[in-house]
C-alpha cells in the first residue's frame, strides 16, 4: 500500500525525499492515486502522468547518487491552463482554443521549475481566459471550494483549479496567474497562501495573457516557506535569499477607505483579530487613508477598467461570428466592456496609473499595508449561476480589494487569518510596493504564525 502524501506541504515532502524516506516516484504515484480518487474531477484540465514519472524517475536517481539538485528535486507542481507545456494546446480555460497547435516548448518559467527538480503532474482548470474571480467555467465544470461544509461554494478565480488542487491536498503548489486578484481571491476562499509577485519578477514568456500591463504569477502552496522556495525556482535561483530576520520592526498601513466597505461582520472579525495579535506582537500598526483607492474607483467608473481594455483588444476578433457562441456569455459580457474605452481614455488611465502608483509609494514610505483579502468568504455556486446580475455584482466585489493592489502595481500575500460566515476560511492580504517582494515575504515568514493564530 502506498504511503499518502495528502495535504503535505513542499517542505514535508522534501524532507521525505532528502531522508530517503519516500522517493519522488512514490510521491509521485500517490499524487495521481490522489487525483484519481479525488470526488471533484473538475479540478485538472489535463494530467502529464508520463511526463511525471519521467521527472520523477530522474529525480529520484539524481538523489540516490547524491546529485540532488536542492530542495525542490522531486517536488510535485500543478500548472495553470495558461502556461505552455511542451506537446500540448495552451487553452486558457476554453474550449475555442482546443484546436490550436501543441506548444513547440515549456514557458520560460515551466522550463525553470523543471531544472529545479520539479515534477509536472499536469494544468488545472480556471476562469475562462482569466477573467473572473468567481472561478466558474461552464466546459471543464466549477471546482468545489473543499472547505464547504454546507453547500457547494466556490473556488475562487481565476486560479481555481490551482487552489483546490492544493487546498484539497492533491499537490503541494499550483502556479497561478494574477491580473485583479486572480492568486490571492482563490487562496483566501480555501484557506491557503497565495504569493502575487511584482509584475516582471518572473519571465511571462510562453504564458496566455489577460491584460498585459497587469499580469502577473506566482504560486499557491500551504506555507509562506514554500512559496519562497518556489519563488527562487521560477526566478531560475537555486537556492531562496529569505531569510528569517527578527530585527526589523514590521510597520503596517490598514487603508479606512475602500476595502471595508459592505465587508461581512465575520471576515472584518477574523482581520481585526488578527491585527490585534499582529500588534502584540510588536507590528506598529496605522489607519489612514489611501487616496489612490477612491481614485481608481472614480477612474473606472469614467473611463473604464484598464483589464477590460486590454482584454478585448487581445480577444476581439473572438467576439465576432459564431465562435463567440463558444465562450461562456458572462465572459464575453465583460470583455466587450472594454470596447467602450477609446485610445485617448487608455492613454489617460495609463498616466493616471502611473502619478497614483508615485503618490502612494510616496505616502507608503516603505510600510507594507493590510486588508482583507476578499470582503466576503466564498460564495454558494447556485445561486450565481441562476442570476447573472448577482453574478457580476459579486465578481466585482469579489475582485475589488485584490485589483486595487494590481492596479497600483504591488505585489501581496494572502495568508489565512481565521474564518468568518459558514465556517469559511478568510485571508489577510500583506502587501508592498513594486519591487518590494523581499521585504514582504521576509515579513510574511516572520509574521505567517501570527497571523494564522
Amino acid at each position: 500500500m502506498r504511503r499518502p502524501v495528502s495535504g503535505m506541504s513542499v517542505a514535508e515532502m522534501s524532507m521525505l525525499i532528502h531522508s530517503g524516506v519516500m522517493s519522488p516516484v512514490e510521491i509521485a504515484e500517490a499524487v495521481f492515486d490522489a487525483i484519481d480518487r479525488h470526488a471533484d474531477k473538475s479540478v485538472f484540465i489535463s494530467l502529464l502522468k508520463d511526463r511525471a514519472m519521467d521527472e520523477a524517475a530522474a529525480a529520484a536517481k539524481r538523489v540516490a547518487d547524491g546529485r540532488s539538485l536542492g530542495l525542490l528535486d522531486g517536488i510535485p507542481i500543478a500548472w495553470k491552463d495558461l502556461f505552455d507545456i511542451k506537446g500540448l494546446a495552451t487553452t486558457a480555460g476554453s474550449t475555442v482554443l482546443s484546436s490550436n497547435a501543441p506548444a513547440t516548448k515549456d514557458a520560460a518559467v515551466v522550463d525553470l521549475v523543471r531544472q529545479s527538480g520539479m515534477v509536472a503532474i499536469g494544468r488545472t482548470n480556471m476562469s475562462e481566459f482569466a477573467f473572473s474571480g468567481i472561478g466558474i467555467n461552464p466546459h471543464y465544470g466549477t471546482p468545489h471550494n473543499p472547505k464547504s461544509t454546507d453547500v457547494p461554494r466556490v473556488s475562487g478565480g481565476s486560479s481555481s483549479g490551482s487552489a483546490v488542487a492544493v487546498a484539497a491536498g492533491l499537490v503541494p503548489v499550483a502556479i497561478g496567474t494574477d491580473t485583479g486578484g486572480s492568486i490571492r481571491i482563490p487562496a483566501a476562499f480555501n484557506g491557503i497562501v497565495g504569493y502575487k509577485a511584482s509584475r516582471g519578477r518572473y519571465s511571462m514568456d510562453g504564458v496566455f495573457p489577460l491584460a498585459k500591463s497587469l499580469d502577473c504569477l506566482g504560486p499557491l502552496c500551504r506555507t509562506v516557506q514554500d512559496a519562497i522556495w518556489v519563488d527562487a525556482a521560477m526566478r531560475g535561483a537555486t537556492r531562496p535569499e529569505i531569510t528569517r530576520a527578527t530585527d526589523a520592526r514590521l510597520d503596517i498601513v490598514v487603508p479606512e477607505n475602500g476595502v471595508f466597505d459592505d465587508a461581512e461582520p465575520g471576515v472584518i472579525e477574523a482581520f481585526e483579530a488578527a491585527l490585534s495579535r499582529l500588534e502584540k506582537a510588536g507590528a506598529h500598526i496605522e489607519r489612514i487613508r489611501i487616496p489612490a483607492f477612491d481614485a481608481i474607483s472614480e477612474l473606472v467608473k469614467a473611463r473604464g477598467a484598464l483589464v477590460t481594455a486590454e482584454a478585448f483588444a487581445l480577444h476581439r476578433e473572438r467576439l465576432t461570428g459564431t465562435i463567440a457562441d463558444q465562450i461562456d456569455p458572462r465572459v464575453v459580457a465583460r470583455i466587450k466592456l472594454g470596447e467602450k474605452t477609446g485610445m485617448a481614455d487608455y492613454i489617460d488611465i495609463l498616466d493616471i496609473r502611473r502619478r497614483l502608483t508615485e503618490e502612494t509609494e510616496q505616502l507608503l514610505a516603505g510600510r507594507l499595508v493590510a486588508f482583507p483579502s476578499v470582503a466576503h468568504v466564498a460564495p454558494a455556486i447556485d445561486p450565481l449561476l441562476a442570476d447573472d446580475d448577482l453574478f457580476f455584482a459579486v465578481n466585482g466585489k469579489t475582485l475589488r480589494n485584490t485589483g486595487f493592489g494590481n492596479f497600483l502595481d504591488w505585489c501581496g500575500v494572502s495568508i489565512p487569518c481565521g474564518t468568518g460566515n459558514a465556517g469559511m476560511p478568510v485571508g489577510l492580504l500583506l502587501s508592498g510596493v513594486a519591487g518590494d517582494d523581499e521585504k514582504l515575504l521576509t515579513a510574511a515568514l516572520r509574521y505567517e504564525d501570527v497571523i494564522r493564530g
